[in-house]
């Protein structure tokens, strides 16, 4: 077995290539921002709340106003992928020409009891928007290209998951399936770990965890990891536990979770914007063999969907 962190895993995690879009900076502060200190967490929510005010100040009137350091606004800054303060101060403002261009202005999306049906439609549909398009602004497509690359050429590709994140893996498994590649989804831990120890170079593990530290779902990637598969982790927390093991990484956006609408609910629909895009590009990829054998399980399965 391999070493832990014998591997190179040098941007598994974190930021790669350009600085982010001004349109992906909100959706960063939403990724990142549980997992910052409290400091920054007002530096980052005041440059996502007031980009036009905030870009018209230095590093030190932004310290002032937030109530923190000079060193604080740089570290935020470089936190959410941008080298230095000035290229946040350049982002802040296109973020803010973007915002004054006549978009309408965002609806609230906290569900309330009384809310009438209509609404409540609105709003979620509002929501999910939102969660797509943090995903696609936030979505490392280095990293995904990797995962792509593996993917297609993997010999045996696992999939770990647990409650709605089991789910999402089902939905990669059954996709690679319908294209001729051999997968399979394991909810239950005790044989994900069972499967992830046959795992050899040349195999793809993936762990499917919003949270980034679902013990049932880091464990069998360890696994893998040390058995010398390349591993993948969608999350939504690119600093969570689970990205230890993660040779690439794919983060999702952060939801924000209400009384009437658990997190894993709009979680699983960046997720499956992910498996999307995975499934995608490995069809691309091999769309030789991946057009007959998805043409055979249509095929295979019509006599099912007639009456």
């Amino acid at each position: 077995m391999k070493e832990i962190f014998a591997r190179d895993r040098s941007g598994s995690s974190g930021v790669s290539g350009a600085p982010p879009a001004p349109a992906a900076l909100a959706a960063k502060v939403r990724t990142l921002g549980p997992s910052m200190t409290r400091s920054m967490q007002r530096v980052a929510e005041a440059v996502a709340g007031d980009p036009a005010g905030c870009a018209a100040l230095t590093v030190t009137g932004l310290a002032e106003l937030t109530g923190t350091s000079e060193a604080t606004v740089v570290r935020t800054a470089r936190l959410l992928g941008y080298p230095g303060y000035r290229d946040l101060r350049l982002a802040l403002a296109g973020l803010a020409a973007q915002q004054q261009s006549g978009r309408a202005p965002a609806i609230t999306t906290d569900i309330a009891v009384d809310d009438p049906i209509a609404d409540v439609v609105a709003k979620l549909a509002y929501d999910e928007q939102q969660t797509l398009a943090d995903t696609a602004a936030g979505l490392d497509t280095v990293q995904l290209g990797a995962a792509v690359t593996a993917l297609t050429t993997a010999r045996r590709t696992d999939v770990y998951g647990v409650g709605a994140s089991g789910l999402v893996a089902q939905d990669l498994t059954q996709k690679l399936l319908r294209i001729g590649l051999l997968a399979h989804a394991h909810s239950d831990p005790h044989l994900a770990v069972t499967n992830a120890v046959q795992l050899r170079a040349g195999d793809v593990a993936v762990a499917v965890t919003h949270s980034g530290s679902t013990g049932d779902v880091i464990e069998p990637l360890r696994v893998a990891f040390e058995c010398g598969a390349t591993t993948v982790a969608i999350t939504g927390r690119p600093d969570g536990p689970v990205t230890q093991y993660a040779d690439h990484v794919l983060t999702t956006s952060t939801a924000r979770e209400s009384e009437l609408r658990p997190a894993a609910m709009s979680s699983r629909t960046g997720q499956l914007l992910v498996v999307d895009c995975l499934f995608v590009g490995v069809a691309q990829r091999t769309y030789e063999t991946a057009a007959p054998a998805l043409s055979a399980s249509y095929e295979a399965l019509a006599h099912r969907h007639r009456s």
